[in-house]
């Protein structure tokens, strides 16, 4: 069965203090760094991801749904509140997958919960994406040897020529 994880986008960047810094300086740079981490996460935990940005003040917001490096991203429509998209959306998704909706809206849990999807904080999704973080950099298997060589300094080309040149062509 598949498993999907509907995250709150904003509600989620909030809660989480190197983005929230992020946030209050350039709002699309926050929002490509959040979508970068969750890939690198879904990647790990073998999920599929959909997170929902919430657009409902934004006058000009027709509802834009794109998929970016394999996680679907979701503006929500002008008066349209993330909330109420990812009620909807969890319905249909509940039929075929295993659901999780990541906010720390205690209502909105309490609604996602009754419908029957699973719930997770803000919080407890950044101690697990910190912890699979941790994990992944003390593995030594994870971790690519670096060896300080003269060919790793050297441009692919170059390396050619000098095999050429060893080989006497």
């Amino acid at each position: 069965m598949k498993e999907y994880y509907v995250i709150d986008a904003y509600n989620v960047i909030h809660a989480w203090s190197k983005l929230k810094c992020e946030l209050e300086e350039n709002l699309e740079e926050a929002r490509v760094k959040f979508i970068e981490m969750m890939r690198e996460y879904q990647s790990f935990k073998g999920i599929k991801i959909i997170i929902v940005f919430d657009a409902h003040l934004s006058k000009k917001s027709i509802g834009v749904e794109e998929n970016v490096k394999g996680i679907e991203i979701i503006y929500t429509k002008y008066r349209e509140t993330a909330d109420s998209y990812i009620e909807k959306r969890i319905v249909s998704l509940l039929k075929k997958a295993k659901i999780t909706v990541v906010t720390s809206d205690w209502a909105e849990q309490q609604v996602v919960f009754g419908e029957g999807a699973l719930r997770m904080s803000a919080r407890e999704l950044i101690i697990d994406y910190d912890h699979i973080k941790n994990k992944i950099r003390s593995n030594p298997a994870n971790q690519i040897n670096h060896r300080e060589s003269v060919e790793n300094r050297l441009t692919d080309e170059v390396i050619e020529k000098f095999k050429k040149m060893v080989r006497g062509k």
